[in-house]
Parts: structure tokens; C-alpha cells; sequence
């Protein structure tokens, strides 16, 4: 063996779109400590421009920047074809505003101010579950196709319709809506999703489990408001019902 063989790591990169000074220095160092490379932009543009021509593991994009925000960046990176997950991160409170972001393709959110510590599980867990996915991207089964009534979907295309018109849903959505339809029948709690599909720990608090299943539910329910497919179970967590 050669005595200058050198060993090499791939290290995740992560591209920080912030245009406040001080949150900047204090993401990167952290980001620098726990040995993460990354990339940073102050607004839109640059940050669009970045996300589009270098290849980054996970994106933290904040929602108000100058010259593009974070609602339109999220929107071009996905219409691009930007997989990339995207952490979005808001000052608002309001739950419309979330739904937004998610609608438009965000994986997750975290409102400001937040525990340094919540983003890095943040960024852990999705970092897991795109290694998981892209491991058993090729898997096939006889049951790749589902029909419940006039809603269809394909888990090797990755392909929802709903009376036979495509419906636009985001990754995170195609997934969770999967866990789902596999688990139909079953009262899956929101801890059994925050691990399973996001790749959080219990501990892990966040609403983005019920804004995610609401925003499935405007996609590809009848009447959003009275559910018919995905049900709440008060207490417990969701069920997918498999109608005929």
C-alpha cells in the first residue's frame, strides 16, 4: 500500500439562500462545524442561478428575498427539474403561506426564529430518505399502478390523474400519498409519517404532516373539505380509504 494514499469523502453540499447578514454567518458556521460544504446567495437571482448550475444535496431558501422570492425560486427550480430538497424558511405564521410553498414543490419549512439544532435534524432526515429513495428508485412490483375511483397513481412513473387529467403533486406529497395507499386501511399516526416519509424522529415537532395531507386533499379529493379518501382519525392520525 503506498504511503500517500489519501482518503476522500464526499461531502453534502448545502446552498443557503438568505439575505440577513447575521443569519447567514451563523447558518454556514454551523454548517462549516458539522463538516458540511455549502454555497451561499442574498437573493433570488443569484440563488436560482446557483440551485439551476451546480448540483447541492439540500437547499435552505428563505421566502422574502430581494429580486426573486423564495415562492418563485422554489416554483422555477421544480419546473426546471430541480429535484433538489428544499428547506423553506418563513418569518410569517400564517398556514396559507406554508401551503404555498409546499404546493409549489418545498419539501419542508421552518418558521424564524428556530432552533439551530431543528434545522440540522431537518437536514439529516431529508438527506436520509433522498439516498433511500434514489437506492430503490428502480424497484418494480406487480402492483405499481393503483385505481381508487376516478384517481389513479402510478408509483414507478411517479404519475397521479384524477379523471384521467395529470394533478400536479410535489415529491414530498407523491411520497407521503404512497406511504399511504400501501399502509390503505391502516391508521398511520403522524409520528409513523414524520419517520417514515420526512425521516424525523418523534421528537421532532412540526404541522408539516397536516399541511402536506392538506395540500394532497385540494389535489385530488372531490370536496377537500369533507374527505373521502384521505380521512382524519381525531386523535390518531390519517387513513387512506380505498374507494371503488
Amino acid at each position: 500500500m503506498r504511503r500517500d494514499a489519501r482518503l476522500f469523502v464526499i461531502m453534502n453540499r448545502i446552498l443557503v439562500v438568505e439575505d440577513e447578514p447575521g443569519l447567514v454567518m451563523a447558518l454556514t458556521q454551523r454548517l462549516a462545524s458539522e463538516n458540511y460544504e455549502f454555497a451561499t446567495a442574498e437573493d433570488g437571482e443569484r440563488g436560482l442561478a446557483l440551485g439551476l448550475n451546480e448540483r447541492f444535496d439540500v437547499i435552505i431558501l428563505d421566502v422574502m428575498l430581494p429580486r426573486k422570492n423564495g415562492f418563485d425560486v422554489c416554483r422555477d427550480l421544480r419546473r426546471r427539474g430541480v429535484e433538489t430538497p428544499i428547506i423553506m424558511l418563513t418569518a410569517r405564521g400564517q398556514v396559507v403561506d406554508k401551503v404555498v410553498g409546499l404546493k409549489l414543490g418545498a419539501d419542508d419549512y421552518l418558521t424564524k426564529p428556530f432552533a439551530m439544532m431543528e434545522l440540522l435534524a431537518r437536514i439529516e432526515a431529508l438527506l436520509r430518505r433522498s439516498t433511500s429513495s434514489s437506492s430503490s428508485k428502480d424497484r418494480g412490483r406487480s402492483s405499481d399502478v393503483h385505481q381508487f375511483g376516478t384517481l389513479r397513481v402510478d408509483f414507478r412513473r411517479t404519475l397521479v390523474t384524477r379523471n384521467n387529467k395529470p394533478v400536479n403533486v410535489s415529491a414530498r406529497e407523491f411520497k407521503l400519498l404512497r406511504y399511504l395507499i400501501e399502509h390503505s386501511g391502516a391508521t398511520v399516526s403522524r409520528d409513523e409519517l414524520l419517520n417514515e416519509v420526512w425521516g424525523y424522529n418523534t421528537a421532532t415537532t412540526t404541522r408539516t404532516v397536516d399541511v402536506h395531507v392538506s395540500s394532497l386533499r385540494q389535489k385530488i379529493e372531490d370536496d377537500p373539505r369533507h374527505p373521502k379518501s384521505i380521512v382524519t382519525i381525531h386523535g390518531f392520525g390519517y387513513k387512506f380509504v380505498s374507494s371503488s
